[in-house]
């Protein structure tokens, strides 16, 4: 059972409501006041709360207005959830909200969530990691208003030609595809834009290279709720070159198989 006066900051997860964890959609079941992030989180993912659950949207509030909501609800009511979009750990100002509850006495719990990052993977059926391509997924963003720590800018960043999930950054494409050149990416080199990964009937995918990415979203109208990924691995489903896994290799051995002796001595 939920503990009395505890808020719980729950991962809604990319957009489909589906895909919140079967965790956090008991607690919204049992939850007696929500409080979503209406701006990204589908009002959808509000359709377990009980009769009488109070809900509000969160879109038009400042971090001291949503802080002093939850602790007044928090006061009164046994249950309280913070709905927020994807992961609350990822650009969810989960600290800044916590420090408040946690200075008033109000316990707190987080409910992790599908990033919208492994949405638009999906989406687009790639792999962030291939062997013997890449085995690193960066996730990141453009500098804009938040200023990047040093040593974090997206060219430095790109020098290491793994994958990178590029968050909030879609109204910055073209400085996106300028610090990929200045990384040292080929113009030719496949990108993937995925505009409101896994929402029912407004997903967009759009594939396309460093040198026109920009302008095919243009044309899209893609300007907002969009992750960039750029990753030598993007379009392998189409390779007829592909390193195989060794996990599933008949001569590798594991914990739960042994390797095939014919093939080791062949």
């Amino acid at each position: 059972m939920a503990n009395v006066n505890k808020v719980w900051f729950v991962g809604a997860g990319p957009g489909d409501p589906d895909l919140i964890t079967v965790k956090g959609r008991d607690l919204i079941a049992r939850a007696d006041a929500i409080l979503f992030a209406g701006s990204l989180v589908s009002e959808a993912a509000t359709r377990w709360a009980k009769e009488g659950c109070v809900i509000a949207d969160s879109k038009g509030m400042t971090l001291e207005q949503i802080v002093g909501w939850l602790i007044e609800q928090a006061q009164q009511s046994k249950t309280v959830i913070r709905l927020q979009t994807g992961d609350p750990g990822l650009y969810g100002a989960l600290i800044e909200m916590v420090q408040p509850l946690d200075e008033a006495g109000i316990e707190t719990g987080v409910v992790p969530g599908v990033s919208s990052a492994m949405a638009s993977a999906a989406a687009g059926v790639e792999s962030l990691t291939l062997p013997e391509i890449t085995q690193t997924v960066i996730l990141t963003r453009m500098e804009g208003r938040t200023l990047m720590p040093e040593g974090e800018s997206l060219q430095e960043l790109a020098k290491h030609h793994c994958t990178l999930c590029v968050f909030l950054s879609i109204t910055l494409l073209k400085k996106v595809q300028q610090a990929l050149l200045d990384a040292g990416w080929s113009k030719d080199a496949p990108i993937l834009v995925v505009h409101k990964a896994s929402w029912p009937g407004e997903e967009k995918i759009i594939r396309g290279t460093v040198a026109d990415i920009h302008d095919k979203c243009k044309a899209e109208k893609i300007n907002s709720q969009a992750i960039i990924i750029a990753s030598p691995t993007i379009g392998a489903r189409q390779w007829t070159d592909l390193k195989k896994s060794r996990l599933y290799d008949a001569d590798f051995s594991h914990r739960f198989r042994h390797a095939d002796k014919q093939i080791e001595k062949g």
